[in-house]
């Protein structure tokens, strides 16, 4: 029978990791890592510049998208902010919902069931069949969003790159 030394216990809890739990999905916690994920992704950040998404912002430098999961509350738990950062839509706030008074002209609320938007974030389905078949719920403006498809749907397969915990529901 061996018995560990205390070298080999002590090297043994140096390398140990520590497990730390993913955020809850659309948790302000969530947000900010999908901020951080958007400012990599190449398709959001240069294409929708190049469509002019960014440039209605009504004036304010920024555009706000507000989501949530329709099975855990009716009101957005998470918010990213995206301006206009040398030629590119960068996040430059994704966490806790802070905009209280959105612009329906220039801003967006999406929301669906975890379980729908576990299937977008896998890529299951994009935007348009979203909204189409009443999976996504969507305000904001409609022909912008539209004219939007291909880079809407990297937005929603961020939610399948961001780790996340779908069990549980964000705090409100």
């Amino acid at each position: 029978m061996r018995i560990p030394t205390l070298a080999a216990s002590f090297a043994a809890a140096a390398f140990a990791v520590p497990v730390v739990a993913a955020p809850v999905l659309m948790s302000g916690d969530w947000a900010k890592d999908a901020c951080a994920q958007w400012n990599e992704d190449p398709v959001l950040t240069g294409k929708l510049v190049e469509s002019g998404w960014m440039k209605n912002d009504k004036g304010r430098g920024f555009k706000v998208m507000q989501v949530y999961r329709s099975d855990c509350g009716d009101k957005p738990t998470a918010e990213m902010r995206i301006s206009l950062k040398d030629g590119k839509a960068m996040c430059v706030y994704g966490g806790g919902v802070e905009t209280a008074s959105l612009d329906a002209g220039a801003d967006y609320v999406m929301k669906a069931t975890t379980a729908r938007w576990l299937e977008m974030g896998k890529g299951e389905y994009g935007p348009m069949a979203a909204m189409m078949f009443g999976r996504l719920g969507f305000e904001g403006p409609k022909l912008e969003a539209m004219g939007n498809m291909g880079p809407f749907s990297n937005f929603l397969l961020l939610v399948g790159k961001v780790p996340s915990d779908s069990g549980a529901c964000p705090a409100k």
